[in-house]
Order: structure tokens, then sequence, then C-alpha cells
């Protein structure tokens, strides 16, 4: 698995422009893959951060094919920012191979942004819409629930971050704008069951993966057993 760190260039027009349009950033992360056999391009996900202290955006991405982001260096993109502008050190974009290290009883912090949804029934309707859960009590437990069935077990969660991002869907080549709940979770999770637990965080949690939701971050959990 690939995590690719991209910190962007607040100036740039294109990077504005996906700022508002989540689906304009969906098109350029997969334009990092343009060029992979179509049977691989799947399980890519990616979130939208903003690094602290220096308000820069950065753009995660986690794929499980190595990506391609020659289409946004200079000289043909002033998408990333410029290295003389770098918070810290090292190379912009970044990319390091991962490998997950689970264990049943591990503790770990988790940083999840997400689209907790529920369906509701429309009358006359074969499937019902997807609904933004609003209640925090309620998000908890969507979550609790999501981390369940990718065998793990939430230990703490903290909720931030909450807001409506606007984006579009295309459907029967038509344009669809919609709004979709964001919502951040920061917590502890425990491993129940490892197997599950990796498969859980190459496939993503919830709805609307292709517009930056779902990627599911572990990190080793300060003062807790275990280690990633």
């Amino acid at each position: 698995m690939y995590l690719s760190r991209l910190i962007l260039n607040p100036g740039s027009r294109q990077v504005q422009r996906e700022l508002a349009d989540p689906y304009e950033m969906h098109r350029t992360v997969m334009a990092a893959f343009k060029d992979k056999p179509k049977g691989e391009i799947k399980r890519i996900l990616y979130r939208l951060e903003v690094m602290p202290g220096s308000q820069r955006p950065v753009l995660l991405v986690q794929s499980l094919i190595q990506p391609d982001w020659e289409h946004l260096q200079p000289p043909v993109k002033d998408y990333l920012l410029s290295a003389d502008k770098l918070p810290m050190p090292g190379s912009n974009p970044a990319i390091k191979d991962v490998h997950l290290s689970l264990h049943t009883g591990q503790q770990l912090a988790f940083r999840l942004k997400a689209n907790p949804t529920v369906k509701k029934d429309r009358e006359g309707k074969r499937q019902g819409r997807r609904v933004g859960i609003i209640r925090e009590e309620q998000q908890l437990a969507w979550l609790r629930h999501k981390l369940a069935d990718m065998g793990c077990r939430l230990v703490a969660a903290a909720v931030s971050c909450e807001t409506w991002a606007r984006g579009s869907l295309f459907r029967h080549a038509e344009k669809h704008s919609m709004k979709f709940l964001s919502v951040q979770f920061d917590g502890v999770l425990e491993v129940q069951d490892a197997g599950l637990a990796a498969a859980g965080v190459e496939k993503g949690i919830g709805s609307a993966k292709g517009l930056g939701f779902g990627m599911l971050s572990l990190a080793p959990a300060p003062g807790r057993s275990g280690h990633g």
C-alpha cells in the first residue's frame, strides 16, 4: 500500500477550484493512475487536511498501486507548493510504501474524515436515499458499528470539523450537484481481528469515497499497548 502526501499551493487557481468542488479533486487524484491497467485502479482513497501552523492544504492519498504525480509538478503545473515555501524539509510530493502490522489487542490512534449517512426509504422508489446523520451521539454509534464490521472496537473518539461539502456526481452522463455531510473523527481503536482490520483500512469506511471520504489513518497510540 502506498501513501502520498501532497502539500498544495493555495495560490493555484486549480487548487482553489478543487477546494470548492471535491469532484474536481477526484479527477486530479485519478489522473495519477491513468496509465495503470483498469483492473488495478481500485481502492484509491484520499483526504484533504490543513497543516497545523502553516495552514497549508495537504492532500493525503492511499492506494494499492504506486501513483505518478508528474502531471502536477512544475513547470507543467503550479499545483504543488514550491520547495522554497515548504514548511518542513523533504520532497513534494512525498510517497512512502506502507506495510500494515496489526495484531489482536493492539490499540492505535486513528483519524477518519467520513460521510456518515443512513438510508431512508422513499415511497415508490426501489432504493432509498442517503441522509446525513446530524446528531453527534448517532455519528459515534455509526462509527462504532463501522469499526466493528472491520474487526475493531472503538475505545475513544472525538468529533470535529463538522460541515457540509458541496460536490458533483455524474449519473447517466448528467452532472448532479449534491451536498455531503463531512465529519472528522479522531480517537483510539482496538484491533480485534487483524485480517478484517487490514482489509477495512484498504477498503475505506462509509460512502462518498470518491469525494475524499473514508480514508482511515492509523498511528501508534501514545501511552497504550501495541504498535503500528
